[in-house]
């Protein structure tokens, strides 16, 4: 993104064509969900028993068909998807909204934050999960290349992360058309089960999947853990909604995603209903033995697509935190000036690489990582339930008892795939709680440090007149140029400037003290962007305004005060910002020690502000100080 561009509105969704954009919804929104039948029904019916009698497997289906139906089409595609933040959407973005009408900010930033936090958990398993189960198609096509499997996965993986300095901008435009001959392919192979037992269409009625719940007592609560994996990639409907916007994606799934998938499901039932083996991959089972290796070929790259979207996500998800100040600033490359979602995060990157090549080589195969899949997502969905429910209060203005009854159902259902899921938790279900864990400590670690450094640098500023007439008295002399100060105190002088004065014995003739606040909105408009109020002559205090899906430019936003009644000299600029050294506070009143070590590694290895800001780097002077936190 050139560093002059202003991102005052959200990036046009609306130029291609609704078909256009759903059908590039394909390749970003739905890969996860969209590959979910690779391992969702073979591990239902592991759960269930091998080889179950055919109301059993009519009843599961049934249950993995409203699922579908509930949770996506209901919660996610109606409800969830006409709540947004500013046309963004994702649990960060509704945790934003709310917070900004709701006095009750805590409960609802920490039922927020710990969502994001799972999605993390979460992601590092998709890719692992479906690579793996696209390769495993290998056992039924040739199964002397079974000791290769795991080699080749850790292979695939190895490249996807590699690929992701580069963008995806020149490959991403292939990733709709591929995503659409998947769904057309496991549409198709779906009606060719059907065909050799169509009574299978029976389980579209779901007292079949109700009876097999009550019938089957434990045993059916602890299948849930299952079903649920036909749904794990549901929160990515939401939150890229931004991307699209609601109608493409609403498009793609009801005319395309959800048909495929209740045909593909349906199939693979049918056959099982004919006595195929449920002891291999059933998936593969549905392909004609001509066919397997290009279906193999087609599931590796529909694999491939879902997990850079969940990599994709993570990155975005990573800035929306940084930008709304619960992580520390870390390096972002934009690798494209045409999608602001395009974007680059190293650190993340590699840290998911290190996790998600771990996990497959300590779990070895698909059904072991399904013990470890889906605890942290629905615990999500749990999250997300919570914040809708406030969400229909505050934002629709529903009744207590119209809300209750809606959302309450929605966390009845998300309660029991929970407890299910629970159940994994020795199995391997405590990899992704223990990484979301991580993350979500690290978020309020860093928080609670940045809100402790403000406290203790505004303690120190001193009035805007007394500081002047200081400089007056003491006959400090003022050189030709602007000084801009980037400074976290909102009002008197700031500390930066008065170290400045002290280390240097002067002070340049026109002075700005500018306030960088991002908004728990995604974007902010250009008229609101930057407000200035002049302090004395030549002296002029600014605050600049950001949303969370924008990245600030200092120099590009300097060229908007001439209109704004404050005169710089723009080609004589220097800025100056703050580095604190966190050292420990001696009264006992500061944050506990070992969040004051963690928090000051963090600050140390953060992002450097100018750089955040886009300042010149010629142009940057830092003046170090210590801090007592």
């Amino acid at each position: 993104m050139p560093a002059t561009q202003h991102l005052d509105v959200p990036p046009a969704r609306t130029r291609d064509g609704l078909p256009v954009l759903a059908l590039s919804a394909l390749g970003i929104v739905f890969g996860d969900i969209g590959t979910s039948p690779l391992y969702t029904l073979k591990t239902v019916l592991n759960l269930a028993g091998n080889q179950p009698a055919p109301d059993t497997i009519l009843g599961l289906l049934s249950l993995v068909l409203w699922t579908l139906i509930f949770i996506t089409t209901i919660k996610y595609v109606t409800v969830a998807m006409s709540i947004d933040n500013d046309g963004e959407g994702g649990i960060l973005a509704l945790m934003s909204l709310l917070a900004l009408k709701k006095h009750q900010r805590p409960a609802i930033v920490a039922v927020g934050l710990l969502g994001a936090a799972l999605i993390y958990g979460d992601g590092a398993i998709t890719p692992a999960i479906s690579v793996l189960s696209a390769l495993e198609g290998l056992d039924i096509a040739v199964p002397e290349l079974h000791p290769y499997i795991l080699p080749a996965a850790v292979a695939v993986l190895f490249a996807l992360f590699a690929i992701q300095p580069k963008g995806t901008s020149r490959i991403g435009s292939a990733f709709g058309p591929i995503m659409g001959l998947w769904f057309l392919s496991i549409a198709a192979l779906g009606i060719w089960g059907i065909a050799q037992h169509p009574s299978v269409l029976a389980a579209l009625n779901p007292l079949y999947g109700l009876r097999y719940l009550a019938v089957h007592g434990l045993a059916s609560f602890l299948v849930l853990g299952g079903v649920f994996l036909c749904v794990t990639g549901a929160e990515a409907l939401y939150a890229d909604m931004g991307h699209f916007g609601p109608r493409p994606i609403r498009l793609a799934w009801g005319a395309i995603v959800f048909p495929s998938l209740l045909l593909n499901y349906a199939g693979q039932a049918a056959i099982v209903l004919e006595g195929a083996p449920t002891t291999d991959n059933i998936f593969f089972r549905l392909c004609p033995p001509q066919l397997l290796i290009p279906l193999i070929v087609l599931a590796t790259l529909a694999t491939i697509i879902a997990s850079q979207s969940i990599i994709t996500g993570a990155f975005s998800m990573t800035r929306q935190a940084i930008q709304l100040g619960w992580l520390p600033r870390l390096r972002i490359k934009q690798t494209s000036e045409i999608g602001y979602g395009q974007i680059y995060v190293a650190a993340v990157n590699w840290l998911l690489l290190a996790v998600t090549v771990g996990l497959t080589l300590f779990f070895g195969k698909s059904d072991n990582l399904a013990a470890a899949y889906g605890i942290a997502v629905s615990l999500t969905m749990l999250m997300t339930s919570a914040l809708l429910f406030m969400a229909m209060r505050d934002v629709w203005g529903w009744s207590l008892w119209a809300s209750a009854a809606l959302a309450g159902l929605f966390l009845c259902v998300d309660l029991a795939f929970f407890g299910a899921n629970l159940l994994k938790v020795m199995e391997g279900g405590y990899v992704p709680l223990l990484l979301a864990g991580l993350v979500y400590g690290a978020m309020l670690i860093w928080h609670r440090g940045t809100a402790a450094v403000s406290r203790a640098v505004s303690e120190t500023v001193t009035p805007i007149g007394e500081f002047l007439a200081d400089i007056e008295a003491r006959h400090i002399p003022r050189v030709p140029g602007t000084a801009v100060f980037v400074t976290r105190t909102a009002r008197d002088t700031p500390p930066v400037m008065k170290w400045h004065v002290a280390k240097n014995r002067a002070l340049h003739q026109k002075l700005f003290v500018l306030t960088v606040i991002t908004e728990s909105v995604p974007w902010i408009k250009h008229s609101e962007r930057l407000k200035i109020t002049p302090l004395a002559p030549d002296f002029c205090r600014a605050t600049a305004h950001y949303g969370f899906m924008e990245r600030p430019d200092i120099p590009a936003l300097l060229r908007l005060t001439p209109a704004l009644g404050c005169t710089l000299q723009l080609d004589d600029v220097t800025y100056y910002v703050g580095r604190e050294t966190i050292v420990h506070r001696e009264d006992g009143l500061g944050l506990p020690a070992w969040q004051e070590v963690l928090y000051a590694a963090m600050a140390r290895n953060a992002m450097h502000v100018g750089d955040f800001l886009r300042l010149p780097s010629d142009d940057v002077v830092e003046i170090g100080r210590h801090v007592s936190i």
